[in-house]
């Protein structure tokens, strides 16, 4: 895997055949279909590659001459940003996490996902699901877990936690108490516009309102 990804970087000859990608929803991708995008390395150099986000591996995928590999961490120290479509993505804690909103302050999201196994006939006709979710090690037969969709009968729960770079500090929050918490100097603004709006924390447009509006005061 490593030598494979090492050859997209270096290698000036490198061609991909982007005619061959599918078209189809990817329940445990960020993105629909394998984008072309850019990985920029810490030495300037840029390279093209068919890209996607594995939220249920939380790895950044690359296709080449049809194989799907992921970026290891040893090359992810060698990554300086990954674009895709009009979007960018960082390594943070050995993971990449997506820029949302950069401005006074940056707000980072982290984007992952559970799978719920399929369920069971239930008495009188209906349907159970068991409450603990599989992990993705168990869907890796053949490479399963990087293909373009799980098997049918699958449930995907996408789960994002956020990271916020406040005044030269970066802190994770995972729920609105944890986020209150960052803003003590601003907790009237903060109360006032979450009630106004409505603000929800799996709505990832809605937190970045709620940043912009707390950062511009």
């Amino acid at each position: 895997m490593k030598r494979v990804f090492y050859l997209l970087i270096f290698s000036l000859s490198l061609t991909i055949s982007y005619s061959q990608v599918k078209v189809m929803e990817l329940s445990h991708y960020l993105f629909p279909e394998f984008t072309k995008g850019v990985v920029l390395m810490k030495n300037g150099i840029k390279n093209e590659a068919l890209l996607n986000y594995n939220s249920l591996t939380e790895e950044m995928i690359f296709e080449i001459k049809g194989k799907k590999l992921a970026i290891g961490k040893d090359e992810q120290e060698l990554v300086d940003t990954v674009f895709i479509k009009d979007r960018k993505f960082f390594v943070l804690n050995n993971k990449f996490v997506e820029l949302i909103y950069h401005s006074k302050c940056d707000l980072y999201a982290e984007h992952s996902c559970s799978v719920i196994p399929p369920g069971k006939p239930a008495p009188y006709g209906g349907t159970s699901y068991t409450s603990a979710t599989t992990s993705y090690s168990s869907l890796t037969v053949g490479g399963m877990v990087y293909d373009l969709k799980l098997p049918d009968g699958y449930v995907i729960k996408p789960h994002i936690n956020y990271w916020l770079k406040k005044n030269g500090a970066l802190n994770k929050f995972i729920n609105m108490r944890q986020l209150i918490k960052l803003y003590d100097d601003q907790k009237g603004l903060y109360t006032a516009y979450v009630k106004k709006h409505d603000v929800k924390y799996d709505n990832q447009e809605s937190m970045v309102q709620l940043i912009k509006y707390l950062d511009a005061e």
